[in-house]
């Protein structure tokens, strides 16, 4: 059967006409995790859900992106501004707002297997609909539901005077499902693909970049142009900053690593930088933690504290504006190749990535070439930059310009007229770094947008199924990750080793499991891997501190029998290979100090920990208060800033923001009321008027905008943030 050449469409209107045409109105959609999101076609068939009970429409996805909402007149007033500036022309995704309302048609079900963080705990039609699965098993769970049409953004590019796509920021999974569809195609069943062009999504190259062909249609609109979704940073505080520190010397030279987004993330990079630029400083932090005084074992068997000279590989699902800062500092510089046995001799270092004489005997000695070099070997020593790209090979001769060499290289006078005439400068397409998605603030996708295409490629968009297993292709992924570090977040972690990170004991979904388990899992099965998982040792609701390291909880993500490397705000929890009563002691030592007598306690009840155990003296001091005081001469210097790596926010709005939030803290535990509030602020101090202008409070015009602007006072006064 003769393949149908792809359609292009401005409008989205006609494109899901032919969708409907093509598949029938039992449409099951794959979109993709986050930024990817064909929005203006998604809007229109849910519009077409909605006007005809007759269509029956399912999406499945993760991370429905919708631009932040306020529940107050303070937040509208503080938030608006923002929304407006930041996210600009970004369009809504009409379902969401009939999910937020609880207007949604009967005829639509939204299937998610990653929520927006905490956004719909108490949404039923969310928590109902939730698939738990693994990352890695999307394209299958998507393919069980029925998957019939599958849409995405899509950057293009004219390449060798031909127009090309790249999935850009999401070949996370369309790679195989779009693989599965064609076949799936060809075989008479019908779907559709369709991608949405996006101008102002960098064009990634690697594995990402695909012809029209992979498409049934192509919407292609400058219309559709809408400014990318940039999540707002949040400030990284003290206690993310120590985990940070703390992840960031468990990390060795020539290793690889993952991390996430979120200011966790950011403090591991801006950690990471800080051990680079700052080696001498770092040090001292180290020192006056004394992480190395009560971490030093671990921090010698797996990590280090020197500065890098190799660099690191990033190998990560999420390709975060972290990895972007690692990069311009020289951290993010490791370049893997997409061939075991050259990889494999890069990792002995007996090649180097300047090319020599010694490079070519070094391959044919270890029997990656043949003495006669077939054209198999010319391609190879051609696609890695090993010889020059001018030359051509033609029946057992290798051909530059008008001369011409033999491929025996047994002939000493030969091989050396093939190293002086055939030998390139310098080892190509090497990458610094696999990712399967990315999204991050504006500044980010400049820098993608603003890099030149040799600098893009070393950065491989891929699928999933590459980056979060090792299975198809397990012995050149193995190499390539090399030392990796594997770095997580969860929220609580209980007192023998099992991670709680996605939802609640009693249920409900918080997130999802993502690519976590995949890596999880790979860090057991890498012999020189370690899994880190990230874990705030407290958490606050309505004034209340409680522990997030638990004697039991009701739900797990990751089971105790994987259990790797905690790590808390206090310090490094080495879990591999512990029995239980270590696992405890361990996990005590990081636990915060007002929590760590009642776990002892249910730990020796339990019998799960001798009944004469007393944690040590230097572990008993775990305390927020303390660890403020230490970072206090550091901040001083300018280090620990709140932002690392920039913000959207202004000087006034992070003042605000943080304030605001502190007063509805105060005003959750009873710490204040509104009315002794009200007559306890008397007149607008100087230093506020800014504030109140931003707010638009300086005039007030009603009783209600009179009280809003004691409330914003009392917030900057009280808040400390002046």
């Amino acid at each position: 059967m003769k393949a149908k050449k792809t359609v292009y469409y401005l409008s989205a209107k006609k494109c899901a006409d032919e969708i409907i045409k093509k598949v029938g109105k039992d449409i099951m959609m794959g979109i993709p995790l986050a930024l990817g999101k064909p929005n203006q076609l998604v809007n229109e068939l849910y519009r077409r859900a909605k006007n005809d009970p007759g269509i029956r429409l399912k999406i499945m996805t993760a991370i429905s992106l919708e631009k932040p909402t306020s529940t107050n007149e303070l937040e509208r007033r503080i938030i608006g501004p923002l929304v407006e500036r930041i996210f600009g022309d970004f369009p809504d995704f009409e379902y969401l707002t009939d999910l937020r309302n609880k207007t949604l048609p009967p005829n639509f079900e939204l299937i998610e297997f990653f929520n927006k963080s905490g956004s719909f705990l108490n949404n039923s039609h969310v928590q109902q609909n939730y698939m738990s699965t693994n990352y890695t098993h999307a394209p299958r769970d998507i393919f069980n539901l029925g998957l019939n049409v599958s849409g995405q953004l899509l950057a293009k590019k004219t390449i060798n005077g031909r127009t090309m796509y790249s999935m850009s920021c999401n070949p996370d999974t369309p790679i195989e499902v779009g693989h599965e569809m064609r076949e799936q195609k060809r075989n008479g069943i019908k779907n559709f693909i369709v991608g949405q062009v996006n101008t102002n999504l960098p064009f990634m190259h690697g594995d990402a970049v695909v012809p029209a062909e992979n498409f049934d249609a192509i919407i292609d609109n400058p219309d559709y142009n809408f400014k990318l979704f940039s999540p707002p940073k949040t400030a990284v505080l003290t206690d993310d900053y120590m985990i940070g520190v703390h992840t960031s010397s468990l990390i060795k030279d020539g290793g690889t690593i993952q991390i996430g987004i979120g200011s966790l993330g950011d403090a591991i990079a801006a950690s990471l930088q800080m051990r680079q630029d700052h080696n001498d400083v770092y040090n001292q932090v180290i020192d006056g933690f004394k992480i190395r005084e009560n971490f030093g074992d671990v921090i010698s068997q797996v990590g280090e504290t020197d500065s890098f000279k190799e660099g690191l590989y990033g190998s990560s699902e999420m390709f975060v504006d972290g990895f972007m800062n690692l990069y311009k500092s020289g951290i993010i510089k490791r370049k893997v190749y997409d061939d075991a046995s050259l990889q494999q001799l890069i990792n002995d270092k007996k090649i180097q990535e300047d090319i020599t004489p010694r490079t070519l005997t070094t391959l044919l000695e270890n029997r990656v070439i043949d003495g006669n070099i077939s054209e198999e070997n010319f391609n190879f020593l051609q696609k890695f930059g090993i010889f020059k790209e001018n030359l051509s090979y033609q029946e057992n001769t290798i051909v530059n310009g008008r001369r011409s060499f033999s491929t025996d290289l047994s002939d000493e006078k030969n091989l050396e007229n093939i190293i002086s005439n055939c030998l390139g400068s310098k080892l190509k397409n090497g990458v610094i770094m696999h990712g399967s998605f990315f999204i991050g603030p504006q500044s980010f996708y400049d820098d993608l947008n603003n890099m030149s295409d040799d600098d893009r490629k070393l950065f491989n968009m891929t699928s999933v199924q590459y980056v979060n297993q090792l299975y198809r292709g397990e012995k050149l992924k193995t190499l390539q990750r090399k030392k990796a570090r594997y770095i997580n977040a969860g929220m609580f972690v209980n007192i023998l080793g099992a991670v709680t990170s996605d939802g609640l004991e009693d249920g409900n979904v918080v997130s999802g499991v993502g690519g976590q388990y995949n890596f999880v899992s790979m860090a057991h099965a890498l012999d020189d891997a370690r899994g880190i998982m990230m874990i705030k040792s407290t958490r606050r609701k309505n004034g209340k501190v409680s522990s997030n390291i638990m004697y039991s909880y009701g739900h797990t993500t990751i089971p105790r029998h994987l259990r790797d490397i905690v790590v808390t705000e206090y310090g490094i929890a080495d879990l591999r290979s512990k029995r239980d009563c270590d696992v405890i002691a361990s996990l005590l030592n990081v636990t915060d100090s007002r929590f760590q007598e009642e776990l002892l306690f249910k730990a020796k009840k339990s019998k799960k920990i001798r009944r004469n155990y007393e944690i040590p003296e230097r572990f008993r001091n775990n305390y927020p208060e303390e660890l403020e005081k230490r970072i206090a001469p550091f901040k001083e210097k300018g280090f620990f800033n709140p932002f690392p790596f920039g913000t959207d926010l202004t000087g006034e709005e992070i003042v605000l923001i943080g304030s605001l939030r502190t007063f509805k803290d105060n005003l959750a535990c009873k710490k204040i009321s509104l009315s002794k509030l009200a007559k306890t602020i008397i007149g607008v101090p100087a230093e506020t008027k800014p504030y109140l202008e931003r707010m638009q409070l300086d005039n007030p015009a009603s009783l209600k905008e009179k009280m809003l602007q004691k409330v914003v006072v009392y917030s900057l006064l009280t808040g400390g943030r002046l």
